[in-house]
Order: C-alpha cells, then structure tokens, then sequence
C-alpha cells in the first residue's frame, strides 16, 4: 500500500477521528468523546496512529503503552475500506512503537460480539485469553 499514510494524530485531526469512529468503530466508551481524546494525544502524541489515503481517514489505532504494558484499542477501518491491508498497517505501526519503547506482548480489547473484529485480530496473531475478565467502574469527578 504505497499510497497509504500512516501517521500520529495532532490535536487538529480529533474531531475527525471522533467522527470517524461513529461510522467506522463498534461500541463506544465512556471516554470517546473530544476531553477524553484530547487528554490522550496531549499525555502521549504518538499513542492515536492514523492511516490515510488521498488525505481522507481510512484507519485508526490506539497503541498506549504505561511503561509496563502495551494496550490496543479502536482498531478501525472505513468499512468501505477493509480487508485492503489497512487494519495490518496500522497493527505493524503500533508494534513497531511498543517495540521501540521497550514493550514485550501487546492487548486488545475486542467486544465479544464483534466477530469481524475477532477474525481480525487472530488473523494478526492475537489470541482471546478466556482466563481474564476485564473489570470496569465509570469514575466520576
């Protein structure tokens, strides 16, 4: 994908991606709004990675990495977009990072009933730990 540009989100790109993410993403969280987003890329500027292709927004990934562990989430395509090598670019590009930051296994979140997502994700070596639960509270200010 010569014609694919993946690169760092800047603060200018957060209401895209925000909309982005209504067409392209499944499921929402609690933290998926411009505050949240804002917070991320002003804590980590290398954390939300795009992929671009004749300047439109066709992918995005979320590779946090807290000095310990090395966490993806809002893997997305433009489902227009998909199976063209996108969501792989964009994986490679957060490996790439964690590896560089000293990282040793990466994390997905995966919603149970996204199964396109789950093909996704084994198809790029990732395999479901049934063991682990993921515990959640909302936290309010």
């Amino acid at each position: 994908m010569t014609d694919l540009m993946i690169r760092p989100a800047t603060p200018e790109d957060l209401d895209t991606v925000l909309a982005f993410w209504k067409a392209a993403a499944e499921g929402t969280s609690i933290s998926d709004d411009r505050d949240g987003v804002e917070r991320l890329v002003a804590r980590d500027p290398e954390a939300l990675i795009l992929a671009e292709r004749e300047g439109e927004l066709v992918g995005t990934v979320i590779a946090g990495f807290d000095g310990w562990r090395c966490h993806l989430y809002r893997l997305a395509v433009h489902p227009g977009r998909r199976r063209l090598g996108i969501g792989s670019a964009l994986l490679a590009a957060a490996e790439e990072r964690f590896v560089r930051l000293g990282g040793r296994r990466g994390d997905a979140m995966v919603l149970r009933r996204n199964e396109t997502a789950q093909h996704a994700w084994r198809a790029a070596g990732y395999a479901p730990e049934e063991a682990w639960r993921r515990w959640v509270k909302p936290l309010t200010g």
